[in-house]
């Protein structure tokens, strides 16, 4: 258990820290300087809380009831905010808010329903001062495979890949499909076009299956306006690239072999098994950069073109990221002594072949998320 250290904070900080929150959360974000998350992701009890400048031991039950909901306050947040790392600080500070409030809830509501209602303050609290993240292909049509093409924007946020074992650790069998689904890339980047209260009704209501009222209730909303805001975020969703994207396939035998034969392609670096794999209308993107590409034949003119440094690249399965496999990609290093990270592949499958990968190039900030080494030796 770790906490955070009032004396490694400002004086600002602090006092910023002292006055308690009211019961639904509203006060400002609280951030954590140069100390580790304020109670460490899987741990099973919160020791302390920090309250004033000192640090208090909260009722054990309150520490074990706040761990339970730990998963869907992540799923929750990361569908409101499109960060891993966001919605971690979001889920720390919902924890703490929550502790320091908690003299007061006396059981008015359900637990889950004053956890959410608090997730939901702090994010509409960190979306107000932030730009919407977003995908390359947000930003305009496919362009041609050159290097000309290739630009880092500064003034853009990018949406960031999330492990499903931090949104789903051991889900219910018949909650996969809906869980896989509701954190694909296309969808996430979906619900940030939305305003941020439409974003999360159609995310209470569409993923998890809140009631109109519950849903009133938590925002402080009548339940007409909820059901406006779901029709206008429904629209706006069904006018979005997320509402033509099929439903990923069941990760079966078949598919698995597909993957197989993508990864023995890629590190072969062999175009003729490449094209057995990638489909023909496939496409590629790869955050920060805003060029994407349509199609397999513009792919390939940049794999053997300006991405030619990637061949001899190696694989490293990193599980599944926002319902898709994911892998570590490792290129060789410039001085011929191993390999040194490339980027997070997220492949996206289809029942004929892989249908589009993104290649995220911050390897620094997503390879540990994933449990990825930061160099190959061999």
């Amino acid at each position: 258990m770790t906490f955070v250290r009032l004396d490694r904070l400002s004086r600002e900080e602090r006092q910023r820290r002292a006055p308690g929150a009211d019961l639904d959360g509203r006060c400002a974000p609280t951030r954590a300087i140069d100390t580790q998350l304020v109670f460490g992701h899987g741990a099973s009890s919160y020791d302390g809380l920090v309250q004033g400048t000192t640090v208090v031991a909260p009722d054990g039950d309150l520490g074990r009831q706040l761990d339970q909901h730990r998963a869907d306050l992540v799923a929750y947040c990361y569908r409101m905010l499109a960060s891993p790392f966001e919605a971690e600080d979001a889920v720390q500070e919902t924890f703490l808010r929550a502790f320091r409030s908690y003299g007061s809830f006396e059981g008015r509501a359900a637990m889950k329903t004053w956890l959410h209602r608090i997730a939901t303050n702090v994010c509409l609290d960190m979306l107000r001062s932030k730009k919407h993240r977003v995908r390359p292909m947000d930003l305009g049509p496919a362009r041609e495979p050159i290097e000309q093409n290739l630009n880092v924007p500064a003034e853009i946020t990018w949406l960031e890949p999330i492990p499903d074992t931090l949104v789903a650790p051991d889900p219910d069998p018949s909650d996969v499909a809906t869980s896989k689904e509701s954190v694909r890339l296309a969808f996430i980047a979906a619900l940030q076009r939305l305003p941020a209260k439409q974003r999360a009704t159609l995310i209470l209501c569409e993923v998890m299956q809140w009631k109109a009222a519950e849903v009133a209730e938590l925002l402080e909303m009548s339940t007409a306006s909820v059901n406006s805001a779901l029709q206008r975020a429904r629209a706006t969703l069904r006018s979005s690239e997320a509402n033509e994207v099929a439903p990923a396939p069941k990760l079966d035998d078949a598919q698995r072999a597909l993957l197989a034969r993508y990864v023995e392609a890629f590190e072969k670096y062999d175009i003729s098994l490449l094209t057995r794999v990638i489909r023909e209308d496939a496409r590629q993107s790869m955050p920060p950069f805003d060029l994407w590409l349509q199609g397999r034949d513009d792919m390939f003119a940049w794999w053997f073109g300006v991405g030619i440094g990637c061949k001899g690249s190696r694989l490293l399965p990193a599980g599944t990221a926002n319902g898709s496999p994911a892998y570590g990609q490792y290129k060789p290093a410039a001085n011929g002594e191993g390999y040194e990270p490339w980027s997070l592949q997220v492949i996206e499958l289809t029942p004929t072949g892989v249908g589009e990968i993104t290649f995220f190039l911050d390897t620094q900030k997503l390879f540990p998320l994933f449990g990825l080494p930061l160099r190959l030796d061999a």
